[in-house]
């Protein structure tokens, strides 16, 4: 067993391990628990009633959460000529094509998302092996292949400004950054309500019964807070419709 500091043990008498908390009372307790020194994200984890073995039970999407994350990700963007223009133009930290390619062969990985044009996919491919288990690989289903240059500044903005990428692990987990302890708890739970609505709605047919069996919020540095599933799904959707 993982030996905790003072901090959190002291942190951990807040929660009651027993109850399942709802949204309002997780983001309120949540803020009180993250007691580093530091501007400690807020994180989601979720546990699905999946098989991700089957592919036709993995969950995967993007949100777009009305507060981002906290933090302005580095964009970078495979395209050559007019595409690599636009995209340098609107912002993109990194825009290239064999350089860029090169460069993650060798291990260079400093960048938060990927986009990619159309025409570059041939090139950008083998790097699945590389970006995919990071969740870095562009993919038509996310919108991060893109196959008209003037695409580009939308996609670029929509990242920047907040929207990110979600998916299953191995175990039927879904792991996701809703905020930083900085953030307002209005933001906070605006932010969760829009993350597990759009978690919900990318549901696959295939999965039978109850389709989350649990989620809990928590900071970097401190224990989790176990939400009310029920309540936190019902006040979701209400929220975003």
């Amino acid at each position: 067993m993982p030996k905790h500091g003072k901090k959190y043990l002291e942190a951990l008498k807040l929660v009651d391990v027993t109850r399942r908390y709802s949204p309002k009372e997780a983001v309120e307790l949540v803020k009180k628990v993250a007691h580093a020194d530091f501007d400690e994200s807020i994180d989601l984890h979720i546990k699905l009633n999946i098989d991700p073995r089957h592919a036709d039970q993995n969950v995967r999407g993007t949100v777009t959460l009305p507060h981002g994350t906290g933090r302005t990700p580095r964009v970078l963007v495979f395209a050559v000529g007019e595409a690599a223009r636009i995209a340098e133009e609107a912002g993109a930290d990194y825009v290239g094509s064999d350089d860029l390619i090169r460069q993650i062969e060798g291990g260079w990985l400093e960048f938060d998302a990927a986009i990619a044009m159309a025409d570059q996919m041939g090139k950008v491919g083998p790097l699945g092996r590389i970006l995919g288990r990071r969740g870095l690989m562009p993919n038509p289903r996310t919108g991060t292949v893109v196959r008209n240059p003037e695409d580009l500044p939308a996609v670029i903005r929509e990242i920047k400004g907040g929207r990110v990428e979600f998916r299953n692990d191995r175990t039927g987990n879904i792991h996701l950054q809703i905020g930083r302890k900085s953030f307002t708890e209005q933001q906070l739970l605006e932010n969760l309500y829009v993350a597990v609505d759009a978690i919900a709605r990318a549901r696959p047919q295939a999965v039978k019964g109850q389709f989350f069996q649990s989620m809990t919020i928590a900071p970097t540095m401190g224990p989790g807070i176990p939400l009310d599933v029920a309540t936190t799904v019902e006040e979701a959707r209400q929220f975003v419709t």
